[in-house]
């Protein structure tokens, strides 16, 4: 697969964050137990992302040029449906933001190039973090960082903003 990135295998929930992330001497936290690592490197297909704002959310489209890269996106969706949806951005391998979607309704669809994440909720406050979070991986992104859309900490794809990358959308 001519388009797809290594990243390194972590061990905590967080992609990005080294262990120990919390400690069992943090107040209110238990101790993480790491699984063994098998591997410190992966393969996760290469896209490109487009972040479009809409009412009540927003809808982020993942673009694969590759005919691989696209049918291993769109069948990682298809097996992880239904996790936590969560998106991060690195710069230089470095984590700059982390945001999971609990607060809102995740809908994804096959398009012809890859696949359209909808993040929505009924609620004006949710839909409004959303939106902000959004915003912030958009920002990110367009600043020259890698972002990756994860499920449950499994990484379904990743990008970065470069040429060919298409603009993000004015939304409604």
């Amino acid at each position: 697969m001519s388009s797809a990135m290594m990243l390194e295998r972590t061990s905590t929930s967080f992609p990005g964050f080294s262990y120990p992330f919390p400690t069992s001497t943090t107040p209110g936290v238990g101790t993480f137990t790491t699984p063994p690592a098998v591997g410190n490197w992966f393969t996760v297909p290469r896209c490109t992302f487009k972040f479009e704002k809409i009412t009540n959310g927003y809808k982020v489209f993942c673009h694969c040029e590759d005919k691989v890269a696209l049918s291993m996106v769109q069948n990682l969706c298809t097996m992880l449906a239904g996790g936590t949806p969560s998106f991060g951005c690195y710069f230089n391998g470095t984590p700059v933001c982390y945001c999971n979607f609990t607060m809102c309704f995740c809908k994804w669809e096959t398009t012809e190039h890859g696949v359209c994440f909808t993040f929505t909720s009924g609620d004006a406050q949710c839909s409004k973090m959303v939106q902000c979070c959004c915003e912030n991986l958009l920002c990110c992104y367009e600043s020259g960082c890698t972002c990756c859309f994860f499920y449950s900490g499994t990484p379904v794809c990743c990008g970065y903003y470069g040429e060919g990358t298409p603009k993000s959308g004015k939304g409604k």
